[in-house]
């Protein structure tokens, strides 16, 4: 069945000769997540549960109760009478086996960066290269399990590093003022994992990137909670790279970067689906930029962007640039950002290279705005960007910045029109978005 609204919708798109949006049809029905994917449910089967001490190091009592689980059960970390704090060390998941982080515990990540140096005596300064920490939680290899459960993992970033003068994010900024790279570690990693669950829980106050995919098949975010101040640098939300059949949905997210950034840097991304999601402050929904494998068949669908740098994003170069097809925006809400609607093939426009972004079968359906930049960027006259407009309403003062672009327009026409093209207008009223926006939950009993 079709992803517009209504057969009739359908029928109709047909009946008026618009060939650019009855073909995306076709490949609507597989520009999602192919699996069936549904709210999932905590554990049924613990296999320990451990109560919290206090600031002691508990990564050895931690590690050993995910190493002696068997698949299917979970590590449960539960508040004593008056504390619910854990302090870890780097832990490596098992396949299978879920961590669950009770309401009320916070499972910290040590600020000490020795823990996490990965033999080359860099975690925690500047070099010329930024690879040098492991991240605070990984799954290598695994199969199933997850993280859950009502409780918080933080990464600290905020706090002074064990030995230094300064916080994680400060080592960040300044590395960016001195033109090096920061060595802070990613919170959570997978890596070559299949069929991972993360529901319901906090991540918080990452020292770098929040989760990172890497070659994953099968993941499922679920009612996650990402909050992070708006300058702590490179702290991206989600980011899927090289990965397949990935959902992201009824999350809330706030960041110091991209809210979410799907990636291709290191093999194809495709069939992803961000549904019912919040986003807040940050960089915005971004394909990019490390787009030189290909993305394609993404679902973008019932999202609110609420004060976001950029707003839905593709970003590009030729040092980086690739393939980016089949790309649905459908019930999209937007106010508060400088660009709501941000597709550029020259995000650095000082590099050059010969990997050329190319961006097409790009539909815009149902989605409503303020104010701001409106940017359609395609590298040039033979590398267009193919964009369709369907039902796409921003208040009369946006501006549209379009550069080698082919626009159509679907029968829900776009407002304001942009100048030199001749497309349908708006018909009908834009998408009421009133009751979309809502506060970043600080309770889960009003996220769940």
């Amino acid at each position: 069945m079709s992803r517009f609204a209504s057969l009739s919708e359908y029928n109709a798109l047909l009946r008026g000769g618009l060939l650019i949006v009855a073909a995306l049809f076709a490949w609507n029905v597989q520009a999602q997540d192919r699996r069936d994917v549904r709210e999932p449910s905590l554990p049924t089967q613990v296999c320990a549960t451990l109560a919290s001490k206090g600031d002691t190091d508990d990564t050895g009592r931690i590690q050993a109760a995910i190493d002696r689980c068997e698949p299917g059960a979970a590590v449960r970390l539960v508040a004593a009478a008056n504390d619910g704090r854990f302090v870890s060390r780097p832990l490596h998941m098992a396949s299978g086996v879920t961590l669950w982080i009770d309401r009320g515990v916070v499972l910290a990540a040590t600020t000490d960066p020795l823990a996490y140096d990965r033999g080359q005596g860099t975690c925690g300064t500047i070099a010329t290269k930024g690879d040098g920490c492991a991240p605070f939680l990984s799954f290598s290899h695994t199969q199933g399990g997850g993280i859950v459960g009502d409780g918080t993992i933080d990464g600290q970033g905020g706090a002074v590093m064990a030995g230094h003068r300064e916080t994680w994010w400060q080592l960040a900024r300044r590395a960016q003022n001195e033109g090096g790279h920061q060595n802070n570690p990613r919170l959570i990693e997978l890596e070559q994992a299949r069929n991972v669950t993360f529901y319901r829980v906090t991540l918080r106050n990452a020292a770098n990137f929040h989760v990172a995919l890497n070659k994953v098949e099968g993941a499922t975010f679920w009612g996650v909670r990402i909050d992070t101040p708006a300058d702590a640098r490179n702290t991206d939300g989600i980011d899927p790279g090289a990965s397949q059949d990935v959902t992201i949905a009824h999350s809330f997210i706030r960041t110091g970067d991209d809210n979410i950034a799907i990636k291709a840097g290191k093999g194809a991304t495709r069939f992803v689906s961000i549904l019912n999601d919040h986003f807040y402050w940050g960089h915005g929904l971004s394909i990019g930029s490390e787009v030189n494998e290909g993305v394609s068949d993404i679902l973008v669908r019932d999202v609110t962007l609420d004060g976001t740098t950029s707003g839905l994003r593709i970003k590009s170069d030729a040092s980086r640039g690739g393939l980016v097809t089949r790309v649905r925006y459908d019930g999209v809400c937007l106010r508060g950002n400088r660009k709501p609607i941000d597709f550029d093939t020259r995000y650095d426009p000082g590099v050059g290279g010969q990997h050329i972004p190319v961006y097409r079968d790009i539909l815009l359906h149902d989605v409503s705005g303020t104010d701001g930049a409106l940017i359609l960027r395609g590298y040039d006259g033979a590398h267009p960007l193919h964009v369709t407009l369907n039902g796409v309403h921003f208040a009369s003062d946006a501006t549209w910045n379009i550069d080698n672009a082919q626009l159509s327009a679907g029968p829900g026409g776009v407002s304001p029109i942009p100048a030199g093209y001749d497309l349908s207008p708006a018909r009908g009223p834009s998408r009421n978005c009133d009751a979309s926006w809502v506060p970043f939950p600080t309770d889960h009993t009003k996220a769940h």
